[in-house]
């Protein structure tokens, strides 16, 4: 039905409320814009998703992508015909969705040098290349280092694997689904979003708090949401396929 979310502020600063246009029993949230293009700033991303989470609140989301703005000269009848011309797949999507929330975690290091120090005591290749080093000048060690610091990197990764085995294992049990994304930072252990029944979102917290006191000493853990399932739809709007 036609209604407005009037308490949530807009992206960019915009006056008026975030509102539906509907056709047929579905529904896009959109706001009135004097712009066609927003710039990626923390603020106006921050918007964005403020708006979908209070929709969240009371009606099934599924995440548009950012900065998809309808500016022909009808944006509300081109809106109804989006939803006409793809409502399969919205519907499908929406059917997929129901009851389920997007919970993200990451994990990192607190001390990656106290895991490099792990490393050389228990890699005798590496501990004996560290120490055949030391006192030696760069220039004469060169490639010496590079090997060293491959090496390294290489140990690393597969400590990165192991760990994020045992972090991930108990958390994909609970969810429906889960994405791994690549470490952003040497620090990462795990990048990932799940994807988790509402019902059991209670269970995924517990879990959560149980990797926290087992871990807790040796990882940094960061866990958010309920959030809109961006990891798991992907809808992108072309006006010119209308």
């Amino acid at each position: 039905e036609e209604r407005a979310f009037g308490d949530v502020a807009l992206i960019g600063g915009d006056s008026g409320s975030a509102h539906t246009i509907s056709h047929q029993g579905l529904a896009v949230v959109v706001s009135d814009t004097g712009t066609d293009k927003y710039d990626i700033t923390r603020a106006n991303m921050l918007a964005h998703q403020r708006v979908q989470e209070r929709v969240m609140q009371e009606l099934h989301v599924l995440p548009v992508c950012f900065g998809t703005v309808a500016n022909g000269v009808s944006p509300a009848d081109d809106i109804r015909r989006l939803l006409d011309r793809r409502r399969q797949e919205f519907e499908r999507l929406l059917s997929e969705m129901e009851g389920k929330v997007e919970l993200g975690v990451r994990a990192l290091w607190k001390d990656e040098r106290a895991v490099f120090e792990e490393i050389v005591a228990q890699d005798n290749k590496i501990r004996g290349i560290r120490e055949s080093l030391m006192g030696k000048p760069p220039q004469a060690t060169h490639f010496d280092r590079i090997r060293l610091g491959e090496m390294v990197k290489e140990a690393l990764e597969r400590r990165r694997t192991a760990e994020a085995s045992v972090l991930l294992a108990p958390l994909r049990r609970i969810a429906c689904r889960a994405v791994e994304h690549p470490a952003i930072v040497d620090r990462m252990v795990v990048n990932a979003a799940f994807l988790v029944e509402k019902h059991r979102e209670e269970e995924f917290d517990q879990a959560m708090q149980r990797l926290d006191r087992e871990h807790g000493q040796r990882l940094i853990f960061k866990y958010v949401g309920p959030v809109p399932p961006y990891n798991f739809v992907n809808i992108v709007v072309s006006w010119l396929d209308l």
